[in-house]
C-alpha cells in the first residue's frame, strides 16, 4: 500500500521529470497553482492531506503519462528518477508526416527529413521510436493549435479514449481519439470542432501509436 509521502513524492518526481516544478505542473493541468505546494500536504489540524484523484487525472493526462507510469514513479529510488531533457526525438510536421518515406510499415521514423526535437518526457518510457508532430493549420482546434508539439510511442499500448496517431494504407495521417477497438474495425473520434465519429476496417490501417506528450 502506498504511503501519504509516496504519493507527494511520485507527484514531485513526475513533475520533475516533464522539466517543471510542482506549482508549474499543477498550472500546466489548469490546477490553482497552489495545489501542490508541501504547505498543502498536511492540513491545518496536522492531518495529512493526500492528492484528489482529480487532480491526479489532470496531471497525468497533460503530462501524457499513464497510472502505471505514476505507480513505477513511486517505486523507484531518487538516483534512478528519470530526469527531464534527456532524449533528442525526430520531429516532422503534419503537412509532411503522410509521405511514405518518413515511417516504416511498423510506424518507426526513417529518413533524413526529420528535424530534432529535445523530448522533456520521462526517459523511463524505453522506446526508441518515438516520434515528434509539429501542428500545421487549425483543424484540430480546439484540441490543439498550430505550433503545438504532439510525442507519439508507436509501442504504447493503446485503449479506449487516448489520443492517437493513426496512419492509413492510403498514407494519410491522422490524429483522433481511439472510441473502440474489435477484431474487424477502430472506431475513432476526430478532434476538431464537429467531433465527428470514423470507423475504418483494420486492414486499411497501417499502424497505430500512442500520444503520450503534448507541449502546447
Amino acid at each position: 500500500m502506498f504511503s501519504h509521502d509516496d504519493m507527494w513524492r511520485a507527484i514531485d518526481r513526475l513533475a520533475d521529470s516533464h522539466g517543471y516544478s510542482p506549482s508549474g505542473l499543477a498550472k500546466k493541468a489548469g490546477l490553482d497553482p497552489t495545489t501542490f505546494n508541501k504547505s498543502k500536504r498536511i492540513s491545518s489540524d496536522g492531518k495529512p492531506r493526500w492528492p484528489s484523484t482529480e487532480s491526479l487525472s489532470k496531471i497525468l493526462a497533460v503530462t501524457g503519462a499513464t497510472m502505471s507510469d505514476f505507480i513505477a514513479l513511486i517505486g523507484q529510488d531518487d538516483d534512478n528518477v528519470p530526469r527531464s531533457g534527456r532524449q533528442t526525438i525526430p520531429m516532422i510536421n503534419t503537412a509532411m508526416a503522410g509521405k511514405s518515406t518518413h515511417f516504416s510499415t511498423d510506424g518507426h521514423p526513417i529518413g533524413n527529413s526529420w528535424d530534432d526535437f529535445n523530448f522533456p518526457g520521462l526517459s523511463s518510457l524505453h522506446d526508441e521510436n518515438l516520434f515528434a508532430l509539429e501542428i500545421i493549420g487549425h483543424a484540430l482546434m480546439p484540441a490543439y493549435r498550430e505550433g503545438d508539439v504532439l510525442v507519439a510511442s508507436p509501442q504504447a499500448h493503446v485503449r479506449r479514449g487516448d489520443r492517437v496517431v493513426v496512419r492509413t494504407r492510403h498514407g494519410d495521417i491522422l490524429i483522433h481519439e481511439l472510441r473502440r477497438q474489435t477484431a474487424n474495425r477502430v472506431e475513432l473520434r476526430m478532434l476538431g470542432p464537429d467531433g465527428n465519429s470514423v470507423s475504418l476496417p483494420v486492414d486499411d490501417i497501417s499502424w497505430i501509436a500512442r500520444i503520450i506528450w503534448v507541449s502546447q
